[in-house]
């Protein structure tokens, strides 16, 4: 079973050509890129890979693209949710199969379930999926939290469950999952402006989507925190928010967040449709916070 996951773990974006399909190249590269900055670790067909968008065929090419790229080095987490429990079932066993180290599994989306699906939706996959699995709340795409006593349950009957991305937002969530997971079960902040307030509470790391842009600067707060240089990891967090607040909250992410990684000479090309590029005002606003917060007077 994979350790406790902690540390900076990038939720990565899937590059694509004009065309739009999928720049294996691109992917390669943008894995080396990753590494090098001191990541933890890569978690493929998240939110910001864009997953939804993406075929089962093509999903699987992505993850067997990562994992070639990766050659062992850092453990690849790939995102195997669909809105259905069979569905996720075989595509888990799939990606398991390629050789990756854990799930990060999103609830159902589309239709609302109750808590009581919810719990059986994830039982039924943990309990069919011989694998490390991570829960993935985020509220911003599904439209609702998993709750905190379907996750504790969860958590106690089902040792496959190793951490949660929760992408709330919310600091007495974290603070609460924190307090009935204990060290069992790793809580990872999902949002890049809880990067610093989740350690203090006693999480053990985060999965942002900020991660894309700036790693490095996510990588040195945390390994300031570990080191007690507090001063230093609020400071960066304080500047990651700008980044986060723009980026991630202000327009559409997956739009943003590429136009921010081209911008620094990242090729990842445009989101597929029907995402649509930023207009020339938004493109502005994200070239002025890319120089503001990199202190340089044009760093790309």
């Amino acid at each position: 079973m994979l350790p406790l996951l902690e540390g900076i773990l990038v939720p990565h974006v899937t590059p694509f050509r004009e065309d739009e399909s999928v720049n294996d190249e691109a992917l390669g590269e943008l894995v080396e890129y990753f590494i090098f900055s001191g990541v933890s670790g890569l978690v493929t067909l998240g939110s910001n890979g864009e997953f939804p968008y993406l075929s089962r065929e093509e999903r699987l090419h992505v993850i067997k693209t990562v994992l070639e790229s990766v050659n062992g080095r850092v453990p690849v987490i790939a995102g195997t949710a669909y809105p259905s429990t069979k569905e996720t079932v075989e595509f888990s066993w799939e990606a398991w199969d390629l050789g990756v180290d854990a799930l990060l599994i999103a609830p159902p989306f589309y239709f609302k379930p109750s808590p009581r699906e919810i719990y059986h939706h994830y039982s039924r996959i943990a309990e069919s999926v011989d694998a490390p699995i991570v829960l993935y709340n985020v509220p911003k795409f599904t439209g609702y939290n998993i709750p905190l006593d379907v996750i504790q349950a969860l958590a106690e009957e089902h040792s496959n469950i190793i951490a949660i991305k929760d992408s709330s937002g919310e600091v007495s969530r974290i603070a609460e999952l924190v307090r009935r997971l204990g060290d069992e079960v790793s809580v990872l902040a999902g949002t890049g402006d809880m990067i610093f307030p989740a350690l203090s509470l006693g999480a053990q790391g985060a999965v942002v989507a900020i991660a894309n842009v700036a790693p490095r600067m996510c990588v040195e707060l945390y390994r300031a925190f570990t080191e007690n240089q507090l001063e230093r990891a609020r400071k960066l967090q304080l500047k990651l928010n700008l980044l986060n607040e723009v980026l991630v909250k202000s327009h559409n992410q997956l739009s943003a967040i590429k136009e921010a990684m081209r911008l620094l000479g990242l090729e990842v090309g445009y989101p597929r449709s029907p995402t649509l590029p930023l207009s020339e005002e938004e493109f502005l606003e994200v070239e002025r916070v890319l120089t503001f917060s990199f202190n340089k007077p044009r760093p790309f």
